[in-house]
């Protein structure tokens, strides 16, 4: 007497998955948002910490900041790309968590793709602007320094 089994129908998820959202993306666009995510988390931990050492901490503290003492700091390319990279790490890391937020807790499709177009238009200008501050920021034309 041969026995036959049907396949075991899916078990749904349990009630802690569902309260931690969506789970980890196995492929795709998602996965990859997924992963710059902690990258970039990691090095905005990086960047944010090295700067509040080297700019909050040492003799004189946030008292010692004036335009004098950025035009000074921003003659270094160094220092003009950790600031720049802090800047767009930020603003991506911010707009992907927004995104995120937005696919989570947004049901309608128009406005889940109406919030995601907006923070991406409004995160591209704000590159923008940042970029054009810190490549064409020349302290000379604002008057003598100091």
């Amino acid at each position: 007497m041969a026995t036959t089994t049907s396949p075991r129908p899916a078990a749904p998820p349990d009630a802690r998955e569902q309260a931690l959202g969506r789970g980890r993306p196995v492929g795709g666009f998602e996965l990859w948002t997924w992963v710059f995510m902690r990258i970039s988390g990691l090095l905005l931990l990086v960047l944010a910490v090295g700067h509040t050492l080297i700019m909050h901490l040492p003799a004189g503290g946030v008292s010692r900041i004036d335009f004098g003492f950025v035009a000074v700091r921003w003659q270094s390319p160094f220092w003009r790309t950790w600031d720049w990279m802090l800047l767009m790490l930020a603003l991506l890391h911010g707009i992907n968590g927004l995104r995120n937020i937005t696919l989570d807790y947004v049901r309608p499709p128009g406005w889940r793709f109406a919030l995601t177009m907006a923070y991406y238009v409004i995160g591209f200008t704000l590159m923008v602007l940042g970029t054009v501050i810190v490549v064409t920021f020349d302290p000379t034309r604002w008057g003598p320094v100091g």
